[in-house]
């Protein structure tokens, strides 16, 4: 309940024009919360570590897709709300990531992120597979260039992603 209330938040400052700035997390990566109400009894950053046991990959899965049922949530409000021709997801850049790429190893590449809205003149619609061992940064400096922030470089970008 507390994610979603968040999320209300978020969408609602956006509404109200209080900010357009929002950074949100989920879950601390190393949370010993459980999911009871999904029917996950093990605690989340066991699971993480799940040495391939199909039965952790599983409830792992059902973590994840409960979070990103909220994301969908989120995203499904700002697009009801009207903002003159367009709505509110139209005009907004979402960001929602992960830390590792593979959370077993601790893996710090290939970091699995999804980028919502059309804010920045975003096209939408498609998949863009990065090359391996791609910086986060590159995300991170597109997405700044778009929302009008005049940077060259950012942490360790090596470029930037222009079919976005």
């Amino acid at each position: 309940e507390l994610v979603d209330v968040q999320f209300e938040m978020v969408a609602l400052a956006f509404q109200t024009g209080q900010t357009r700035v929002a950074s949100l997390r989920m879950i601390k990566e190393a949370s010993m919360r459980t999911f009871p109400s999904i029917n996950v009894d093990e605690a989340y950053h066991p699971l993480s570590h799940h040495g391939e046991d199909p039965d952790k990959q599983e409830k792992l899965r059902r973590v994840q897709t409960w979070q990103i049922e909220r994301l969908a949530k989120l995203a499904q409000k700002l697009q009801s709300i009207k903002e003159g021709d367009k709505n509110l997801l139209d005009t907004t850049m979402m960001l929602y990531g992960s830390n590792l790429g593979n959370s077993d190893l601790h893996n710090c590449s290939q970091l699995p992120c999804l980028v919502l809205g059309k804010g920045g003149g975003f096209k939408g619609n498609q998949h863009i597979s990065a090359p391996k061992d791609t910086p986060l940064a590159n995300v991170l400096l597109t997405m700044s260039q778009r929302a009008g922030v005049k940077l060259e470089r950012f942490g360790d970008a090596t470029g930037t992603f222009g079919e976005a």
